[in-house]
């Protein structure tokens, strides 16, 4: 029987294992001498490489036009920011609501109430006043426009929006045709952006 000491170990008759050998891997070279940065990039393409297939242009000549008018929708131009903190030119209510009042007067002087007519009609006025409220040249102001349509039967309605606004440059105006049957409100909100 062998004597222990203090620590209880056993003294070590064998040698202590030691991990295999492997070998080293090269030490990759500077990125900024040229020829390692050279090895470099073709490593890093090297993984990149994928495999692409080619795909027919269509036969169909709208087909292929679509496409052509998204790619053109897509590529919108880029603008730096200019620090303009107030438009050129402020929104001008009054020229605006005369203009909203003679669209809906225009389109709307023989039309009966049909709500399924108006649903369409409805979108047709607010592109119409989109389009003309443009052509003020408002710089840097996005527009809102809701039509609505509503039914003359003896009720009353409230109307009610709620906006985060700056006070100084962002305002709405209101526009409104009665008949018999119904009346269109029309309003626009001119919002401001910096």
């Amino acid at each position: 029987m062998e004597k222990r000491g203090r620590g209880g170990k056993l003294p070590s008759t064998a040698a202590p294992l030691q991990p295999p050998m492997t070998p080293r891997k090269e030490r990759r070279p500077s990125m900024f001498e040229k020829e390692a940065y050279a090895q470099i990039l073709r490593e890093r393409l090297r993984e990149s490489i994928h495999d692409v297939q080619y795909v027919e242009p269509p036969f169909d000549d709208s087909i292929a036009d679509t496409g052509k008018e998204w790619k053109s929708a897509l590529a919108k131009l880029k603008f730096a920011n200019s620090y303009r903190m107030e438009p050129l030119k402020k929104f001008q209510a009054h020229s605006v609501e005369t203009k909203v009042q003679q669209i809906l007067k225009e389109n709307l002087k023989d039309v009966k109430y049909d709500d399924k007519v108006f649903s369409h009609l409805s979108l047709e006025l607010a592109d119409r006043i989109l389009l003309a409220v443009k052509e003020f040249g408002f710089h840097r102001y996005k527009f809102i426009i809701k039509v609505l349509f509503i039914q003359k039967t003896g009720q009353a309605i409230n109307i009610a929006s709620r906006w985060i606004w700056d006070i100084a440059w962002d305002t709405w105006v209101a526009a409104k045709h009665e008949t018999e049957t119904y009346v269109a409100l029309a309003l626009v909100f001119a919002l401001y952006c910096e």
